[in-house]
């Protein structure tokens, strides 16, 4: 399977961030809270009219807005 946005998994389910793509701000933003290529993501819960995400990353829950999760590009695992 190949890369595809961070919204597309279940909640649960892991996949490795192979890249990030859009506005880059946000872009700049993602890397310094450590979202970066080869880094494992897993989603923790959407909230429930699907805006935030909750997400985890290097050891820690980092809440995004889906904007920002739709420029995760990860291949789930």
């Amino acid at each position: 399977m190949g890369a595809c946005s961070i919204n597309t998994l279940r909640i649960g389910q892991k996949g490795i961030v192979m890249d990030l793509a859009g506005d880059d701000q946000i872009v700049q933003r993602l890397l310094e809270m450590g979202v970066t290529p080869g880094c494992p993501v897993q989603i923790i819960r959407y909230a429930p009219m699907g805006d935030p995400v909750e997400i985890k990353v290097r050891g820690y829950h980092l809440t995004i807005r889906k904007k920002e999760a739709d420029m995760i590009l990860v291949d789930p695992q």
